[in-house]
């Protein structure tokens, strides 16, 4: 294929394996871009900061990094404003067909997603079961109650049915987390 700056690709036979597990998170984007097109919300994805260390200048338009490294553990996903409140949560996919694994959760974030919580932020986790193709809104303060009442190394996909907020996909906005939102806490 001939791109007009001159690059050329060839797709044929190469497979892509750099955006698979990302579809909850561009759904998420998607989303966002609706809310913030129709004045619903501000919310962005935050980036990880990283330090650059080395990069290789091939040309001016072709630079790339090729040694990096964290500077802090990034805290959560996404954070914005959404009817006067603050906003910050973080998305997670699991193939498991049964449960949600906490390891998949840094300790550090559920301390941020504290301290949201306790400033009066709206603090909470959106999880995919990839394979099963369902998502759901956990809040903060669910995913605290059961990690204070139960000594598991995983929360079952039936406490979570039970607990949170099923988040079904749709065109426009495609994964409406904001109108979950909106039945808990307006």
């Amino acid at each position: 294929m001939n791109y007009p700056s001159g690059i050329n690709r060839a797709f044929k036979g190469q497979t892509k394996y750099s955006n698979r597990g990302m579809s909850l998170e561009d759904d998420i984007n998607y989303t966002n871009e609706y809310y913030l097109q129709n004045d619903i919300a501000v919310i962005y994805k935050k980036p990880t900061p990283i330090t650059i260390v080395n990069v290789d200048y091939h040309s001016r338009k072709d630079a790339v990094i090729t040694k990096a490294y964290f500077k802090t553990p990034s805290t959560t996903d996404y954070n914005g404003i959404y009817k006067s409140r603050y906003i910050d949560f973080e998305a997670k996919e699991t193939k498991s067909l049964t449960s949600f694994p906490i390891a998949n959760i840094h300790r550090h974030q559920i301390k941020h997603l504290n301290k949201v919580y306790n400033h009066g932020g709206i603090a909470f986790l959106i999880i995919r079961f990839s394979k099963l193709e369902e998502t759901f809104l956990i809040t903060y303060d669910t995913l605290q109650k059961y990690l204070d009442s139960y000594n598991k190394k995983s929360i079952s996909l039936a406490y979570i049915k039970e607990n949170g907020y099923p988040l079904s996909t749709k065109y426009n906005p495609r994964l409406d987390y904001l109108s979950i939102i909106d039945k808990i806490y307006f």
